[in-house]
Protein backbone atom coordinates (compact mmCIF):
# COMPACT_ATOMS: atom_id res chain seq x y z
CA UNK A 1 0.00 0.00 0.00
CA UNK A 2 1.34 3.78 -1.01
CA UNK A 3 2.63 5.71 1.50
CA UNK A 4 1.37 9.10 1.62
CA UNK A 5 3.14 12.03 3.23
CA UNK A 6 1.40 15.76 3.46
CA UNK A 7 3.57 18.61 2.69
CA UNK A 8 2.15 21.90 4.39
CA UNK A 9 1.47 24.67 1.86
CA UNK A 10 3.62 27.76 2.47
CA UNK A 11 0.70 29.93 3.74
CA UNK A 12 0.72 33.40 1.36
CA UNK A 13 -0.74 36.61 3.47
CA UNK A 14 -5.09 36.91 1.77
CA UNK A 15 -5.69 40.22 4.12
CA UNK A 16 -3.20 43.27 4.50
CA UNK A 17 -3.52 43.03 8.46
CA UNK A 18 -1.44 39.18 7.61
CA UNK A 19 0.83 40.53 5.51
CA UNK A 20 1.99 43.38 7.96
CA UNK A 21 3.09 40.47 10.09
CA UNK A 22 4.97 38.72 8.34
CA UNK A 23 8.56 38.81 7.02
CA UNK A 24 8.21 40.09 2.94
CA UNK A 25 10.42 41.87 0.78
CA UNK A 26 8.83 44.80 0.13
CA UNK A 27 8.99 47.47 -3.26
CA UNK A 28 6.57 50.73 -3.39
CA UNK A 29 5.63 51.91 -6.87
CA UNK A 30 5.15 55.73 -7.53
CA UNK A 31 4.27 57.85 -10.16
CA UNK A 32 3.12 61.44 -11.69
CA UNK A 33 1.99 62.04 -15.11
CA UNK A 34 4.08 65.10 -15.87
CA UNK A 35 7.04 66.71 -14.92
CA UNK A 36 5.96 70.42 -13.43
CA UNK A 37 7.81 71.56 -10.35
CA UNK A 38 4.55 70.62 -8.34
CA UNK A 39 4.29 67.18 -9.73
CA UNK A 40 7.91 66.67 -9.18
CA UNK A 41 7.30 67.55 -5.34
CA UNK A 42 4.37 64.91 -5.12
CA UNK A 43 6.68 62.12 -6.44
CA UNK A 44 9.53 63.23 -3.88
CA UNK A 45 7.06 62.97 -0.83
CA UNK A 46 5.54 59.62 -2.51
CA UNK A 47 8.91 58.67 -2.27
CA UNK A 48 10.34 59.38 1.04
CA UNK A 49 6.74 58.58 2.32
CA UNK A 50 7.04 55.09 1.54
CA UNK A 51 10.93 54.87 2.12
CA UNK A 52 10.24 55.82 5.83
CA UNK A 53 6.79 53.41 6.08
CA UNK A 54 8.89 50.16 4.82
CA UNK A 55 12.18 50.83 6.86
CA UNK A 56 10.47 51.58 9.63
CA UNK A 57 8.10 48.44 9.96
CA UNK A 58 9.53 45.32 11.50
CA UNK A 59 10.04 42.27 9.19
CA UNK A 60 9.61 44.19 6.45
CA UNK A 61 12.68 44.56 3.92
CA UNK A 62 13.01 47.66 1.44
CA UNK A 63 13.98 46.55 -2.02
CA UNK A 64 13.19 49.43 -3.86
CA UNK A 65 11.33 52.60 -4.55
CA UNK A 66 10.00 52.22 -8.08
CA UNK A 67 8.94 55.42 -10.06
CA UNK A 68 8.25 57.06 -13.21
CA UNK A 69 8.25 60.41 -13.90
CA UNK A 70 6.65 63.08 -16.47
CA UNK A 71 4.72 60.22 -17.65
CA UNK A 72 1.09 58.85 -18.70
CA UNK A 73 -0.09 55.70 -16.88
CA UNK A 74 -2.40 54.96 -19.93
CA UNK A 75 -0.26 52.54 -20.82
CA UNK A 76 2.19 50.45 -18.89
CA UNK A 77 4.55 49.66 -22.21
CA UNK A 78 5.75 53.28 -21.56
CA UNK A 79 6.64 53.04 -18.22
CA UNK A 80 10.50 51.63 -17.94
CA UNK A 81 10.35 51.64 -13.60
CA UNK A 82 6.92 49.72 -13.86
CA UNK A 83 8.54 47.16 -16.41
CA UNK A 84 11.79 46.82 -14.06
CA UNK A 85 9.46 46.45 -11.04
CA UNK A 86 7.47 43.46 -12.73
CA UNK A 87 10.77 42.31 -13.77
CA UNK A 88 11.98 42.05 -10.43
CA UNK A 89 8.76 40.51 -9.20
CA UNK A 90 9.29 37.21 -11.75
CA UNK A 91 12.95 36.87 -10.63
CA UNK A 92 11.01 36.54 -6.63
CA UNK A 93 12.88 39.70 -5.23
CA UNK A 94 9.45 40.85 -4.36
CA UNK A 95 6.51 39.95 -2.08
CA UNK A 96 4.86 42.92 -1.68
CA UNK A 97 4.21 46.06 -3.35
CA UNK A 98 2.74 49.25 -2.47
CA UNK A 99 0.94 52.22 -4.06
CA UNK A 100 -0.91 55.63 -3.49
CA UNK A 101 -3.87 54.60 -5.84
CA UNK A 102 -5.32 52.68 -8.82
CA UNK A 103 -5.04 55.57 -11.13
CA UNK A 104 -1.10 55.33 -9.78
CA UNK A 105 -0.52 52.19 -10.47
CA UNK A 106 -2.40 52.51 -14.39
CA UNK A 107 -5.32 54.19 -15.62
CA UNK A 108 -5.48 51.77 -18.23
CA UNK A 109 -8.05 48.62 -17.03
CA UNK A 110 -6.28 45.78 -19.31
CA UNK A 111 -3.03 47.02 -18.29
CA UNK A 112 -4.05 47.06 -14.44
CA UNK A 113 -5.66 44.04 -14.02
CA UNK A 114 -3.46 41.96 -16.51
CA UNK A 115 -0.52 42.94 -14.30
CA UNK A 116 -2.14 42.38 -11.35
CA UNK A 117 -3.25 38.83 -11.99
CA UNK A 118 0.50 38.00 -12.72
CA UNK A 119 1.45 38.88 -9.37
CA UNK A 120 -1.41 37.18 -8.00
CA UNK A 121 -0.17 33.73 -9.82
CA UNK A 122 3.51 34.20 -7.87
CA UNK A 123 1.42 34.93 -4.78
CA UNK A 124 2.87 39.02 -4.76
CA UNK A 125 -0.05 40.98 -3.22
CA UNK A 126 -0.26 45.16 -4.28
CA UNK A 127 -2.20 47.01 -1.65
CA UNK A 128 -3.85 50.31 -3.11
CA UNK A 129 -3.77 52.78 0.36
CA UNK A 130 -6.13 55.28 -1.00
CA UNK A 131 -9.01 52.93 -1.77
CA UNK A 132 -7.90 50.03 0.74
CA UNK A 133 -7.97 47.19 -1.56
CA UNK A 134 -5.29 44.79 -1.10
CA UNK A 135 -4.93 42.45 -4.57
CA UNK A 136 -4.66 38.81 -3.26
CA UNK A 137 -7.89 39.00 -1.04
CA UNK A 138 -11.01 37.43 -2.23
CA UNK A 139 -13.37 40.31 -3.26
CA UNK A 140 -10.03 42.25 -4.52
CA UNK A 141 -10.04 41.47 -7.62
CA UNK A 142 -13.54 42.43 -8.59
CA UNK A 143 -13.70 45.48 -6.90
CA UNK A 144 -9.98 46.25 -8.53
CA UNK A 145 -11.99 45.88 -12.29
CA UNK A 146 -14.64 48.33 -10.94
CA UNK A 147 -12.25 51.01 -9.54
CA UNK A 148 -9.28 50.27 -12.83
CA UNK A 149 -12.89 51.12 -14.85
CA UNK A 150 -13.16 54.20 -13.20
CA UNK A 151 -10.04 55.47 -13.18
CA UNK A 152 -9.89 54.96 -17.01
CA UNK A 153 -12.96 56.87 -17.51
CA UNK A 154 -11.85 59.56 -15.29
CA UNK A 155 -8.55 59.85 -17.88
CA UNK A 156 -11.37 59.65 -21.10
CA UNK A 157 -12.91 62.65 -19.48
CA UNK A 158 -9.52 64.32 -18.66
CA UNK A 159 -8.08 63.75 -22.29
CA UNK A 160 -11.52 65.20 -23.89
CA UNK A 161 -11.28 68.19 -21.68
CA UNK A 162 -7.74 68.73 -23.08
CA UNK A 163 -8.60 67.88 -26.59
CA UNK A 164 -11.46 70.57 -26.20
CA UNK A 165 -8.84 72.79 -24.57
CA UNK A 166 -6.87 72.36 -27.75
CA UNK A 167 -9.47 73.14 -30.22
CA UNK A 168 -10.95 75.97 -28.51
CA UNK A 169 -7.28 77.64 -28.40
CA UNK A 170 -7.03 76.79 -32.54
CA UNK A 171 -10.38 78.52 -32.83
CA UNK A 172 -8.86 81.67 -31.10
CA UNK A 173 -5.58 81.59 -33.22
CA UNK A 174 -3.46 80.84 -30.68
CA UNK A 175 -0.47 78.38 -32.21
CA UNK A 176 2.46 76.44 -29.66
CA UNK A 177 4.95 74.48 -31.38
CA UNK A 178 6.97 70.98 -29.82
CA UNK A 179 10.22 73.99 -29.31
CA UNK A 180 12.81 70.91 -28.66
CA UNK A 181 11.73 69.16 -31.76
CA UNK A 182 11.44 72.47 -34.61
CA UNK A 183 14.12 74.75 -35.42
CA UNK A 184 14.62 78.32 -35.62
CA UNK A 185 11.99 79.48 -33.05
CA UNK A 186 12.17 79.54 -28.82
CA UNK A 187 9.36 80.02 -26.98
CA UNK A 188 8.54 83.73 -25.90
CA UNK A 189 8.33 85.54 -22.90
CA UNK A 190 4.25 85.53 -23.34
CA UNK A 191 2.73 81.99 -23.47
CA UNK A 192 1.81 81.82 -27.12
CA UNK A 193 4.68 83.98 -28.50
CA UNK A 194 7.67 82.61 -30.90
CA UNK A 195 10.87 83.85 -31.46
CA UNK A 196 13.24 83.12 -33.90
CA UNK A 197 16.90 81.93 -32.78
CA UNK A 198 19.12 83.28 -34.89
CA UNK A 199 21.83 80.37 -34.48
CA UNK A 200 18.89 78.03 -35.58
CA UNK A 201 17.54 80.27 -38.33
CA UNK A 202 20.61 79.84 -40.11
CA UNK A 203 20.17 75.91 -40.67
CA UNK A 204 16.69 76.88 -42.10
CA UNK A 205 17.91 79.34 -44.78
CA UNK A 206 20.80 76.84 -45.26
CA UNK A 207 17.92 74.65 -46.35
CA UNK A 208 16.14 76.78 -48.48
CA UNK A 209 19.42 77.95 -50.22
CA UNK A 210 20.85 74.66 -51.00
CA UNK A 211 17.02 73.68 -52.17
CA UNK A 212 16.87 76.46 -54.87
CA UNK A 213 20.45 75.39 -56.43
CA UNK A 214 19.10 72.64 -57.52
CA UNK A 215 19.57 69.88 -54.19
CA UNK A 216 16.64 67.46 -53.80
CA UNK A 217 16.22 66.75 -50.03
CA UNK A 218 18.06 63.45 -49.79
CA UNK A 219 20.92 65.65 -51.18
CA UNK A 220 20.56 68.49 -48.46
CA UNK A 221 20.72 65.96 -45.76
CA UNK A 222 24.09 64.42 -46.61
CA UNK A 223 25.03 67.99 -46.71
CA UNK A 224 23.62 69.20 -43.86
CA UNK A 225 25.15 65.49 -42.39
CA UNK A 226 28.68 66.79 -43.61
CA UNK A 227 28.31 70.23 -42.28
CA UNK A 228 27.50 68.73 -39.05
CA UNK A 229 24.37 71.12 -38.35
CA UNK A 230 21.66 69.62 -35.73
CA UNK A 231 18.53 68.13 -36.92
CA UNK A 232 15.28 69.68 -35.74
CA UNK A 233 15.20 66.44 -32.99
CA UNK A 234 18.86 66.52 -31.55
CA UNK A 235 21.93 65.12 -32.96
CA UNK A 236 23.19 64.85 -36.47
CA UNK A 237 21.50 62.79 -38.16
CA UNK A 238 19.16 63.47 -40.93
CA UNK A 239 16.30 62.15 -43.07
CA UNK A 240 15.36 63.65 -46.21
CA UNK A 241 11.52 63.91 -45.26
CA UNK A 242 12.67 65.75 -42.56
CA UNK A 243 14.24 68.22 -45.13
CA UNK A 244 10.73 68.16 -47.04
CA UNK A 245 8.66 68.69 -44.01
CA UNK A 246 11.09 72.24 -43.44
CA UNK A 247 10.81 73.53 -46.85
CA UNK A 248 6.65 73.10 -46.82
CA UNK A 249 6.31 74.08 -43.27
CA UNK A 250 4.29 77.70 -43.24
CA UNK A 251 5.56 78.75 -39.85
CA UNK A 252 8.81 79.68 -41.45
CA UNK A 253 6.97 82.77 -43.69
CA UNK A 254 5.60 83.79 -40.28
CA UNK A 255 2.53 81.94 -40.43
CA UNK A 256 0.55 78.72 -38.76
CA UNK A 257 -2.27 76.42 -40.03
CA UNK A 258 -3.39 74.81 -36.91
CA UNK A 259 -4.89 71.87 -35.81
CA UNK A 260 -2.84 69.19 -38.26
CA UNK A 261 -2.98 66.47 -36.56
CA UNK A 262 -5.31 65.22 -33.62
CA UNK A 263 -5.47 62.26 -31.31
CA UNK A 264 -7.92 59.32 -31.73
CA UNK A 265 -6.76 57.05 -29.36
CA UNK A 266 -6.67 57.99 -25.95
CA UNK A 267 -5.39 55.21 -24.36
CA UNK A 268 -2.40 54.60 -27.10
CA UNK A 269 -1.61 58.55 -27.24
CA UNK A 270 -1.84 57.64 -31.58
CA UNK A 271 -2.65 60.13 -33.48
CA UNK A 272 -3.12 61.33 -37.73
CA UNK A 273 -3.04 63.34 -40.20
CA UNK A 274 -6.31 65.66 -40.46
CA UNK A 275 -7.70 65.05 -43.34
CA UNK A 276 -10.56 66.84 -43.01
CA UNK A 277 -12.70 65.03 -39.98
CA UNK A 278 -11.65 68.42 -37.65
CA UNK A 279 -11.75 71.85 -38.68
CA UNK A 280 -8.32 73.91 -39.23
CA UNK A 281 -7.20 77.31 -38.73
CA UNK A 282 -5.13 79.48 -40.64
CA UNK A 283 -3.55 82.25 -38.88
CA UNK A 284 -1.56 85.11 -41.20
CA UNK A 285 1.44 87.21 -39.87
CA UNK A 286 1.12 85.02 -36.23
CA UNK A 287 4.70 85.65 -35.45
CA UNK A 288 8.06 86.79 -37.08
CA UNK A 289 9.32 85.09 -40.77
CA UNK A 290 12.57 83.68 -41.15
CA UNK A 291 11.59 82.73 -44.22
CA UNK A 292 10.12 85.85 -47.18
CA UNK A 293 6.49 84.59 -48.35
CA UNK A 294 8.09 85.44 -51.83
CA UNK A 295 10.79 83.67 -51.36
CA UNK A 296 9.07 80.77 -49.36
CA UNK A 297 5.85 80.79 -52.38
CA UNK A 298 8.32 80.06 -54.79
CA UNK A 299 9.81 77.23 -53.08
CA UNK A 300 6.36 75.74 -52.74
CA UNK A 301 5.96 75.97 -56.69
CA UNK A 302 9.21 74.71 -57.33
CA UNK A 303 8.60 71.66 -55.48
CA UNK A 304 5.40 71.60 -57.44
CA UNK A 305 7.17 71.36 -60.56
CA UNK A 306 9.93 68.70 -59.57
CA UNK A 307 7.17 66.51 -58.80
CA UNK A 308 5.61 67.09 -62.36
CA UNK A 309 9.42 66.87 -64.00
CA UNK A 310 8.63 66.00 -67.51
CA UNK A 311 12.14 64.39 -68.20
CA UNK A 312 11.47 61.00 -65.78
CA UNK A 313 12.25 61.46 -62.31
CA UNK A 314 14.21 64.58 -60.99
CA UNK A 315 17.80 64.35 -59.70
CA UNK A 316 19.00 66.68 -57.46
CA UNK A 317 22.06 65.40 -57.08
CA UNK A 318 24.26 68.40 -58.22
CA UNK A 319 23.02 71.88 -59.36
CA UNK A 320 22.51 71.64 -63.10
CA UNK A 321 21.63 68.00 -62.70
CA UNK A 322 18.16 68.47 -63.87
CA UNK A 323 17.99 72.11 -64.50
CA UNK A 324 19.53 71.42 -67.99
CA UNK A 325 17.21 69.34 -70.69
CA UNK A 326 17.97 68.72 -73.98
CA UNK A 327 15.60 70.25 -76.58
CA UNK A 328 15.54 68.01 -79.27
CA UNK A 329 14.64 64.47 -77.41
CA UNK A 330 13.38 65.76 -73.76
CA UNK A 331 16.65 64.22 -71.56
CA UNK A 332 18.28 65.44 -69.15
CA UNK A 333 22.35 66.31 -69.96
CA UNK A 334 24.06 64.52 -67.52
CA UNK A 335 28.34 64.99 -66.96
CA UNK A 336 30.55 63.00 -67.94
CA UNK A 337 34.12 62.65 -67.61
CA UNK A 338 36.26 62.67 -71.08
CA UNK A 339 39.89 61.66 -71.42
CA UNK A 340 39.67 60.12 -67.87
CA UNK A 341 43.10 58.62 -68.64
CA UNK A 342 44.92 62.23 -69.42
CA UNK A 343 46.20 65.17 -68.52
CA UNK A 344 43.39 66.77 -70.87
CA UNK A 345 40.83 65.15 -68.30
CA UNK A 346 37.79 67.57 -68.54
CA UNK A 347 33.97 67.08 -67.99
CA UNK A 348 31.80 67.45 -70.30
CA UNK A 349 27.38 67.80 -70.40
CA UNK A 350 25.57 65.82 -73.15
CA UNK A 351 22.03 64.67 -73.48
CA UNK A 352 21.58 61.03 -71.62
CA UNK A 353 19.24 60.09 -74.89
CA UNK A 354 22.76 60.10 -76.57
CA UNK A 355 22.90 56.02 -75.50
CA UNK A 356 19.46 55.73 -74.23
CA UNK A 357 19.10 53.24 -77.31
CA UNK A 358 21.88 51.98 -77.45
CA UNK A 359 25.97 53.36 -79.06
CA UNK A 360 24.93 52.38 -83.05
CA UNK A 361 21.07 52.85 -83.07
CA UNK A 362 19.94 55.27 -85.61
CA UNK A 363 17.77 57.42 -83.10
CA UNK A 364 20.22 58.32 -80.52
CA UNK A 365 20.13 61.58 -79.64
CA UNK A 366 23.57 63.85 -81.48
CA UNK A 367 22.15 67.25 -80.12
CA UNK A 368 25.61 69.78 -79.00
CA UNK A 369 27.30 68.86 -75.66
CA UNK A 370 28.65 71.25 -73.89
CA UNK A 371 31.74 71.44 -71.95
CA UNK A 372 31.97 72.12 -67.88
CA UNK A 373 33.31 75.92 -68.39
CA UNK A 374 31.00 76.70 -71.16
CA UNK A 375 28.03 75.57 -69.12
CA UNK A 376 29.47 78.04 -66.21
CA UNK A 377 30.10 80.56 -69.04
CA UNK A 378 26.39 80.48 -70.02
CA UNK A 379 25.19 80.59 -66.17
CA UNK A 380 27.30 83.95 -65.45
CA UNK A 381 26.34 85.26 -68.43
CA UNK A 382 22.73 85.41 -67.42
CA UNK A 383 23.05 86.50 -63.88
CA UNK A 384 25.47 89.08 -65.70
CA UNK A 385 22.38 89.78 -67.88
CA UNK A 386 20.22 89.81 -64.51
CA UNK A 387 21.86 92.21 -62.76
CA UNK A 388 23.88 94.58 -64.66
CA UNK A 389 20.89 95.36 -67.20
CA UNK A 390 18.34 94.76 -64.46
CA UNK A 391 16.02 92.38 -66.42
CA UNK A 392 14.48 90.91 -63.48
CA UNK A 393 11.77 91.68 -60.71
CA UNK A 394 12.54 93.48 -57.71
CA UNK A 395 11.32 90.92 -55.69
CA UNK A 396 13.82 88.41 -56.68
CA UNK A 397 16.97 90.76 -55.48
CA UNK A 398 14.93 90.80 -52.16
CA UNK A 399 14.98 86.78 -52.26
CA UNK A 400 18.75 86.83 -53.41
CA UNK A 401 19.75 88.84 -50.73
CA UNK A 402 17.75 87.18 -47.91
CA UNK A 403 19.06 83.51 -48.88
CA UNK A 404 23.00 84.92 -49.11
CA UNK A 405 24.71 85.65 -46.52
CA UNK A 406 25.82 88.97 -47.21
CA UNK A 407 29.64 88.64 -47.98
CA UNK A 408 28.77 86.16 -50.98
CA UNK A 409 25.83 88.92 -52.01
CA UNK A 410 28.89 91.23 -52.24
CA UNK A 411 31.39 88.47 -53.99
CA UNK A 412 28.22 87.76 -56.17
CA UNK A 413 28.05 91.55 -57.13
CA UNK A 414 31.40 92.43 -58.00
CA UNK A 415 31.90 88.98 -60.25
CA UNK A 416 29.29 90.07 -62.12
CA UNK A 417 30.38 93.54 -62.75
CA UNK A 418 33.67 91.96 -63.78
CA UNK A 419 32.26 89.53 -65.85
CA UNK A 420 34.09 91.00 -68.63
CA UNK A 421 37.35 91.33 -67.66
CA UNK A 422 38.25 88.13 -65.97
CA UNK A 423 37.31 84.22 -66.00
CA UNK A 424 34.27 84.90 -63.34
CA UNK A 425 34.32 81.05 -61.88
CA UNK A 426 37.81 82.79 -60.00
CA UNK A 427 35.97 85.39 -58.12
CA UNK A 428 33.39 83.24 -56.75
CA UNK A 429 33.60 80.93 -52.97
CA UNK A 430 30.59 79.06 -54.06
CA UNK A 431 29.49 78.18 -57.09
CA UNK A 432 26.67 77.33 -56.49
CA UNK A 433 25.35 80.82 -56.28
CA UNK A 434 25.38 81.04 -59.73
CA UNK A 435 22.55 78.28 -59.79
CA UNK A 436 19.96 80.23 -58.17
CA UNK A 437 19.58 82.69 -60.47
CA UNK A 438 18.44 79.67 -63.24
CA UNK A 439 15.25 77.63 -63.05
CA UNK A 440 15.96 75.86 -66.12
CA UNK A 441 17.92 75.62 -69.37
CA UNK A 442 17.16 74.04 -72.70
CA UNK A 443 19.56 72.95 -75.59
CA UNK A 444 17.98 73.54 -78.69
CA UNK A 445 19.10 71.98 -81.97
CA UNK A 446 19.43 75.40 -83.62
CA UNK A 447 22.59 76.08 -81.43
CA UNK A 448 21.16 77.90 -78.73
CA UNK A 449 20.27 77.74 -75.02
CA UNK A 450 16.99 79.02 -73.69
CA UNK A 451 17.26 79.99 -70.69
CA UNK A 452 14.30 80.63 -67.99
CA UNK A 453 15.46 82.46 -64.77
CA UNK A 454 14.28 82.51 -61.53
CA UNK A 455 11.44 85.23 -62.06
CA UNK A 456 9.70 83.46 -64.91
CA UNK A 457 11.69 85.47 -67.69
CA UNK A 458 14.13 83.65 -70.45
CA UNK A 459 16.77 84.66 -72.32
CA UNK A 460 18.70 82.90 -75.72
CA UNK A 461 22.95 82.47 -75.24
CA UNK A 462 24.06 81.20 -78.34
CA UNK A 463 26.29 78.42 -78.18
CA UNK A 464 29.66 78.92 -79.61
CA UNK A 465 32.45 75.97 -80.48
CA UNK A 466 35.09 78.72 -80.70
CA UNK A 467 35.43 79.98 -77.16
CA UNK A 468 35.06 76.40 -75.84
CA UNK A 469 31.23 76.35 -75.01
CA UNK A 470 30.97 73.08 -77.28
CA UNK A 471 32.67 70.14 -77.63
CA UNK A 472 33.36 69.61 -81.14
CA UNK A 473 34.95 65.93 -80.64
CA UNK A 474 31.59 63.99 -79.93
CA UNK A 475 29.35 66.43 -81.96
CA UNK A 476 27.39 64.53 -85.03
Amino acid sequence: MANVTKIKATPKPLTMKEAEKRNLKVAAYARVSTDHEDQQTSLAAQTDYYWQMINSHPGWEMVKIYADEGISGLSAKSRPAFQEMMEACEKGEIDLILTKSISRFARNTVDSITAIRKLKERGIGVFFEKENIYSLDSKGEFILTLMSSLAQEESRSISENVAWGHRKRFADGKSSLAYSRFLGYDRGPNKYEMVINEEQAVIVRRIFYLFLVGYAPATIAKIMEKEGRIAPAGGDRWNPQTVRRMLENEKYKGDALLQKEFTVDFLRKKSKKNEGELPQYYVENDHEAIISRELFDYVQEEIKNRLDFKAGRYSGVAPFTSKLLCGKCGEKFGAKQLHSNSRYKKTVWMCNGRYGHGRGSENRCMIHCIYDEGLTRIVYWAAWKLFIRRKIKKVVIAILSEILPEERMEDVEKALVKLRDMPAQRLLRDDDDMAIFMRQLIVMPEGTVEITLIDGSTITYILNDEDGTIHKEVLG
